[in-house]
């Protein structure tokens, strides 16, 4: 089984361009910690999301790295349950994930792979999208 852990970003994202769906097509299950589901609470999230809380405190360099709740916690949850994907878009964060030797994807990064997977005709519709979507 894929573990994967999301932060808020890229679910919403994917939820602005009406292709959510394709973490199912790509993962089956996210995992999301707590403060990722107080971030998303106004989206309709379908039930193969699904919260899960920290079981160990999270670590010093996590703590310390100036990021948002989400971003720690999915970070720490992802070392934690040993995921196999962490999907972040902030670059403070990735970058801390990646330091920690997590595997990280973006949104960008899980159209392009669900194009790959024939799970999406194109992405540059996507992309453009979200461009024009961006706050």
């Amino acid at each position: 089984m894929t573990l994967v852990v999301s932060d808020a970003s890229p679910l919403i994202a994917l939820q602005q361009i009406d292709e959510l769906k394709l973490l199912r097509g790509l993962f089956g299950e996210v995992i999301i910690p707590p403060a990722v589901a107080r971030e998303v609470a106004i989206l309709s999230l379908p039930p193969w999301v699904k919260a899960r809380s920290l079981q160990q405190p999270m670590a010093g360099d996590i703590l310390h790295a100036s990021l948002g709740a989400g971003e720690s916690e999915a970070i720490s949850l992802a070392q934690e349950i040993h995921a196999n994907w962490l999907l972040l878009d902030e670059r403070a964060a990735r970058r801390l994930a990646q330091a920690l030797g997590l595997r990280v994807a973006g949104a960008l990064g899980l159209l392009n792979r669900a194009k790959e997977k024939g799970l999406l005709a194109a992405v540059r519709p996507h992309v453009e999208t979200l461009v024009r979507t961006d706050p």
